[in-house]
Protein backbone atom coordinates (compact mmCIF):
# COMPACT_ATOMS: atom_id res chain seq x y z
CA UNK A 1 0.00 0.00 0.00
CA UNK A 2 2.73 2.36 1.37
CA UNK A 3 4.00 1.77 -2.63
CA UNK A 4 1.60 2.34 -4.23
CA UNK A 5 0.79 5.20 -2.26
CA UNK A 6 4.58 6.98 -3.23
CA UNK A 7 3.75 5.89 -6.81
CA UNK A 8 0.36 7.77 -6.82
CA UNK A 9 2.42 10.78 -5.62
CA UNK A 10 5.10 10.67 -7.66
CA UNK A 11 2.80 10.23 -10.52
CA UNK A 12 0.74 13.67 -8.73
CA UNK A 13 4.05 15.28 -8.77
CA UNK A 14 4.61 14.73 -12.61
CA UNK A 15 0.89 15.99 -13.42
CA UNK A 16 1.67 19.43 -11.72
CA UNK A 17 5.25 19.66 -13.77
CA UNK A 18 3.65 19.34 -16.75
CA UNK A 19 0.97 21.90 -16.04
CA UNK A 20 3.46 24.29 -15.35
CA UNK A 21 5.84 23.71 -18.39
CA UNK A 22 5.81 26.79 -20.82
CA UNK A 23 6.19 25.84 -24.22
CA UNK A 24 8.16 28.50 -26.76
CA UNK A 25 5.10 30.46 -27.72
CA UNK A 26 4.39 31.07 -23.95
CA UNK A 27 7.44 32.27 -22.92
CA UNK A 28 7.67 34.52 -26.22
CA UNK A 29 4.59 36.01 -25.01
CA UNK A 30 5.53 36.92 -21.93
CA UNK A 31 9.16 38.55 -23.29
CA UNK A 32 6.93 40.48 -25.15
CA UNK A 33 4.42 41.64 -22.68
CA UNK A 34 7.39 42.48 -20.03
CA UNK A 35 8.64 44.79 -22.55
CA UNK A 36 5.15 46.60 -22.58
CA UNK A 37 3.38 43.96 -24.71
CA UNK A 38 2.97 43.16 -28.87
CA UNK A 39 1.46 46.67 -30.31
CA UNK A 40 4.06 48.92 -28.29
CA UNK A 41 6.92 46.91 -29.62
CA UNK A 42 5.87 46.99 -33.46
CA UNK A 43 5.44 50.91 -32.89
CA UNK A 44 9.20 50.89 -32.86
CA UNK A 45 10.02 52.28 -36.18
CA UNK A 46 13.34 53.57 -35.49
CA UNK A 47 15.93 53.64 -32.91
CA UNK A 48 19.15 56.00 -32.53
CA UNK A 49 21.40 55.15 -29.43
CA UNK A 50 24.98 56.50 -27.76
CA UNK A 51 27.03 54.28 -25.72
CA UNK A 52 30.02 54.53 -24.09
CA UNK A 53 32.55 51.71 -22.83
CA UNK A 54 35.27 52.14 -20.65
CA UNK A 55 38.20 49.63 -21.27
CA UNK A 56 40.75 48.30 -18.67
CA UNK A 57 43.45 50.58 -19.68
CA UNK A 58 41.08 53.44 -19.19
CA UNK A 59 40.12 54.19 -22.71
CA UNK A 60 36.71 55.10 -23.84
CA UNK A 61 34.93 53.86 -26.66
CA UNK A 62 32.03 55.83 -27.84
CA UNK A 63 29.58 54.16 -29.90
CA UNK A 64 26.34 55.71 -32.26
CA UNK A 65 24.04 53.48 -33.58
CA UNK A 66 20.99 53.70 -36.19
CA UNK A 67 18.12 51.16 -36.46
CA UNK A 68 15.62 51.57 -39.16
CA UNK A 69 13.22 49.38 -39.67
CA UNK A 70 13.65 46.78 -42.89
CA UNK A 71 15.91 49.70 -44.22
CA UNK A 72 18.94 50.22 -42.16
CA UNK A 73 21.61 49.44 -39.47
CA UNK A 74 24.57 52.06 -39.23
CA UNK A 75 26.84 51.40 -36.26
CA UNK A 76 29.97 54.37 -36.00
CA UNK A 77 32.72 53.38 -33.37
CA UNK A 78 35.44 55.65 -32.59
CA UNK A 79 38.87 54.26 -30.31
CA UNK A 80 41.69 55.34 -29.63
CA UNK A 81 43.49 54.41 -33.48
CA UNK A 82 40.21 55.76 -35.38
CA UNK A 83 36.86 54.74 -36.06
CA UNK A 84 34.79 52.02 -37.32
CA UNK A 85 31.71 52.37 -39.04
CA UNK A 86 29.24 49.61 -40.23
CA UNK A 87 26.51 50.07 -42.60
CA UNK A 88 23.98 47.42 -43.55
CA UNK A 89 20.57 47.46 -45.81
CA UNK A 90 18.44 44.86 -46.96
CA UNK A 91 20.32 43.60 -49.39
CA UNK A 92 24.23 45.37 -48.70
CA UNK A 93 26.56 45.94 -46.71
CA UNK A 94 30.17 47.98 -46.23
CA UNK A 95 32.67 48.45 -43.56
CA UNK A 96 35.14 50.80 -42.80
CA UNK A 97 38.48 50.91 -40.63
CA UNK A 98 41.86 52.36 -39.93
CA UNK A 99 43.40 49.17 -40.92
CA UNK A 100 42.28 50.29 -44.61
CA UNK A 101 42.83 53.85 -44.33
CA UNK A 102 39.34 54.33 -43.62
CA UNK A 103 37.81 53.17 -46.89
CA UNK A 104 34.59 51.50 -47.29
CA UNK A 105 34.81 47.98 -48.36
CA UNK A 106 31.96 45.30 -48.70
CA UNK A 107 30.73 43.09 -46.26
CA UNK A 108 30.59 39.27 -47.58
CA UNK A 109 27.15 38.11 -47.89
CA UNK A 110 27.28 35.26 -45.66
CA UNK A 111 27.35 38.12 -43.10
CA UNK A 112 25.05 40.64 -44.02
CA UNK A 113 22.07 37.54 -43.97
CA UNK A 114 23.23 37.24 -40.52
CA UNK A 115 23.18 41.07 -40.01
CA UNK A 116 19.26 41.18 -41.24
CA UNK A 117 18.09 41.05 -37.82
CA UNK A 118 19.45 44.04 -37.01
CA UNK A 119 16.77 45.73 -39.60
CA UNK A 120 14.52 44.75 -37.02
CA UNK A 121 14.08 47.28 -34.27
CA UNK A 122 11.58 45.62 -32.44
CA UNK A 123 13.21 42.77 -31.90
CA UNK A 124 13.40 39.08 -34.24
CA UNK A 125 11.22 37.16 -31.29
CA UNK A 126 8.26 39.78 -32.06
CA UNK A 127 6.00 38.42 -34.64
CA UNK A 128 8.70 36.23 -35.77
CA UNK A 129 6.32 33.68 -37.15
CA UNK A 130 5.14 36.54 -39.62
CA UNK A 131 8.97 37.44 -40.29
CA UNK A 132 9.09 33.81 -41.71
CA UNK A 133 10.86 32.23 -38.42
CA UNK A 134 10.64 29.12 -36.56
CA UNK A 135 11.25 28.91 -32.42
CA UNK A 136 11.92 26.14 -30.54
CA UNK A 137 12.48 25.61 -26.73
CA UNK A 138 16.22 23.88 -26.11
CA UNK A 139 15.62 23.70 -22.21
CA UNK A 140 16.57 25.94 -18.83
CA UNK A 141 20.29 27.34 -18.41
CA UNK A 142 21.82 30.25 -17.03
CA UNK A 143 23.36 33.37 -17.58
CA UNK A 144 25.33 35.33 -14.31
CA UNK A 145 23.33 33.10 -12.19
CA UNK A 146 20.13 33.50 -13.12
CA UNK A 147 17.59 30.67 -14.58
CA UNK A 148 16.69 31.41 -18.03
CA UNK A 149 14.95 29.57 -20.62
CA UNK A 150 16.81 28.82 -23.83
CA UNK A 151 14.56 29.39 -27.13
CA UNK A 152 16.47 28.64 -30.85
CA UNK A 153 15.13 31.59 -33.31
CA UNK A 154 15.41 29.99 -36.42
CA UNK A 155 15.51 33.00 -39.43
CA UNK A 156 13.99 32.76 -42.55
CA UNK A 157 17.37 32.93 -44.25
CA UNK A 158 18.14 29.87 -42.73
CA UNK A 159 20.65 31.03 -39.81
CA UNK A 160 19.66 31.00 -36.38
CA UNK A 161 19.97 32.74 -32.87
CA UNK A 162 19.87 31.33 -29.66
CA UNK A 163 18.23 33.58 -26.97
CA UNK A 164 18.41 33.11 -23.09
CA UNK A 165 15.40 34.64 -21.86
CA UNK A 166 15.45 35.33 -17.49
CA UNK A 167 12.75 33.18 -16.00
CA UNK A 168 11.70 35.39 -13.52
CA UNK A 169 11.54 38.76 -15.56
CA UNK A 170 11.43 37.40 -19.49
CA UNK A 171 14.00 40.09 -20.30
CA UNK A 172 16.86 38.67 -22.83
CA UNK A 173 19.86 38.49 -20.89
CA UNK A 174 22.29 36.80 -23.79
CA UNK A 175 21.77 36.51 -27.64
CA UNK A 176 24.64 33.86 -29.42
CA UNK A 177 25.21 33.56 -32.67
CA UNK A 178 27.52 32.96 -35.41
CA UNK A 179 28.78 35.74 -37.42
CA UNK A 180 27.74 39.54 -38.05
CA UNK A 181 29.32 39.93 -34.77
CA UNK A 182 31.16 43.23 -33.57
CA UNK A 183 32.28 45.80 -36.25
CA UNK A 184 30.46 43.69 -38.57
CA UNK A 185 32.92 41.26 -38.92
CA UNK A 186 32.32 37.12 -37.91
CA UNK A 187 32.94 38.10 -34.01
CA UNK A 188 34.96 39.78 -31.81
CA UNK A 189 37.47 42.16 -32.75
CA UNK A 190 36.48 42.59 -36.57
CA UNK A 191 37.13 38.51 -37.87
CA UNK A 192 34.85 37.64 -40.49
CA UNK A 193 34.42 34.26 -40.38
CA UNK A 194 31.23 33.61 -40.66
CA UNK A 195 31.22 30.71 -38.80
CA UNK A 196 32.52 32.12 -35.36
CA UNK A 197 30.40 32.39 -32.07
CA UNK A 198 30.04 34.79 -30.01
CA UNK A 199 27.66 36.40 -27.27
CA UNK A 200 26.09 39.45 -26.43
CA UNK A 201 24.86 39.92 -22.75
CA UNK A 202 22.03 42.61 -21.45
CA UNK A 203 21.43 44.37 -18.61
CA UNK A 204 19.89 47.11 -16.25
CA UNK A 205 16.68 47.02 -18.47
CA UNK A 206 15.19 50.74 -18.07
CA UNK A 207 11.76 52.12 -19.55
CA UNK A 208 12.06 55.63 -21.60
CA UNK A 209 10.05 58.35 -21.33
CA UNK A 210 7.82 57.33 -23.85
CA UNK A 211 6.63 53.96 -22.03
CA UNK A 212 9.64 52.08 -24.20
CA UNK A 213 11.98 49.50 -22.28
CA UNK A 214 15.59 48.73 -23.36
CA UNK A 215 18.61 47.43 -21.78
CA UNK A 216 21.30 50.32 -20.70
CA UNK A 217 24.74 47.80 -20.61
CA UNK A 218 25.67 45.85 -23.37
CA UNK A 219 28.52 43.44 -23.33
CA UNK A 220 29.53 42.34 -27.01
CA UNK A 221 31.28 38.87 -27.47
CA UNK A 222 35.43 39.65 -27.69
CA UNK A 223 35.10 43.40 -27.22
CA UNK A 224 34.58 42.57 -23.29
CA UNK A 225 33.93 46.38 -22.07
CA UNK A 226 30.69 46.91 -20.93
CA UNK A 227 29.26 49.50 -22.57
CA UNK A 228 26.30 51.94 -21.53
CA UNK A 229 24.29 53.92 -22.99
CA UNK A 230 23.95 57.43 -22.47
CA UNK A 231 21.08 58.08 -25.20
CA UNK A 232 18.20 56.77 -26.58
CA UNK A 233 15.44 58.06 -29.21
CA UNK A 234 12.86 56.21 -30.38
CA UNK A 235 10.87 56.84 -33.50
CA UNK A 236 12.88 59.96 -34.35
CA UNK A 237 13.43 61.23 -37.81
CA UNK A 238 16.53 59.80 -39.51
CA UNK A 239 17.90 60.60 -42.48
CA UNK A 240 18.41 56.84 -44.22
CA UNK A 241 19.00 57.60 -47.43
CA UNK A 242 22.53 59.35 -46.07
CA UNK A 243 23.35 57.27 -43.04
CA UNK A 244 22.96 54.01 -45.74
CA UNK A 245 25.84 55.28 -48.04
CA UNK A 246 29.50 54.79 -47.78
CA UNK A 247 31.58 57.28 -47.22
CA UNK A 248 28.89 59.16 -45.07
Amino acid sequence: MSVFRISIAFFVCLLAVAAKAQTADEIVAKHMEALGGKDKLLSIKSIYMEGVAVMGNGNEIDSKTWQVKDKLYRQEISFGMGNVVVIVTPTKGWRSDPRNGGAFSPIPDSIIKNMQSQLDPAGPLVDYAAKGSKVELLGKDTVGGKACYKLKLTFAAGNYATYFIDAQSYYVLRVARKGGGMMGGGGGGGRRDPNAEFNIDFGDYQKTPDGYIFPFTIVAGGFGAKSSVEKLEVNKPVDEEKLGKPGN
